[in-house]
């Protein structure tokens, strides 16, 4: 597939890598020019382009920048065929992005992120840490497979998003219509645990919606020093998921 990625940290440049890994095209961009993307792109064998480059003529987009910027590619998607997919792989932090009303008040994050990009989107590769991705995949039904949740409106989107999930080395779970999309959000049991399909199914059925807030609260306050280390940060997350 020709795939374009808007934004080039942990998870865009990782997802890039694995992709480009996996057999597909992939475009990258971000704020800096093709030019000073040229040295990561060359080591992930990705095009470095501009963000306008970045979704034209491809079958599929992941938007992966900070959730709090989700806004500012409002006008990129408007001319875009309607059988393009576009992937969500934000997470509102409120300590990175700021308070936003609607969300605090309950409104799964990509159906605003959606709201904001006019256009629908699959939620996936969320709810997993760059380094898991780097070096957690394995082939399809080797022993101890982790998966990755998708969620979606779109059957047809949703399946191609979850292809890839495939392609890079993990298991897929349907996690749901786009609405449900909070069951894989920060704060969920669901959220960077890094499990195995069963267990993931699991977890996202028990999802409470009331409690994720306070869960993310707690996580905020964790991350307000710094970002951990994965195994800390996995650590930590399956600590708020567990507890009563």
């Amino acid at each position: 597939m020709k795939i374009g990625i808007v934004g080039a940290g942990n998870i865009g440049a990782t997802l890039a890598r694995k992709l480009v890994a996996s057999g597909h095209a992939v475009k990258i961009s971000s704020t800096k020019s093709p030019d000073d993307l040229r040295e990561l792109a060359n080591e992930v064998g990705a095009t470095p382009v501009h963000a306008f480059e970045a979704v034209k003529d491809v079958d599929v987009v992941v938007a992966s920048i900070p959730y709090g910027r989700n806004p500012e590619l409002a006008g990129l998607f408007s001319g875009l065929p309607a059988d393009t997919v576009i992937i969500d792989t934000s997470n509102y932090y409120p300590v990175r992005d700021g308070n936003i009303p609607e969300v605090d008040s309950g409104k799964p994050e990509s159906v605003w992120s959606s709201e904001q990009f006019g256009r629908p989107v699959i939620k996936a590769f969320n709810a997993i840490l760059a380094d898991v991705i780097s070096n957690g995949g394995k082939p399809y039904g080797a022993p101890g497979r982790l998966a990755i949740p998708v969620a979606g409106d779109n059957a047809a989107a949703k399946a191609v998003a979850m292809q890839l999930v495939d392609d890079i080395g993990f298991d897929p779970v349907d996690s749901g219509t786009l609405g449900e999309s909070w069951r894989q959000q920060p704060g969920s049991p669901a959220y960077c645990t890094s499990l195995k399909a069963p267990e993931l199914r699991e977890a996202l059925s028990e999802t409470d919606k009331a409690r994720s807030p306070l869960n993310l609260a707690a996580l905020m306050g964790q991350l307000s020093a710094g970002w951990p280390t994965t195994e800390v940060m996995t650590a930590w997350n399956r600590e708020l998921s567990a507890r009563a």
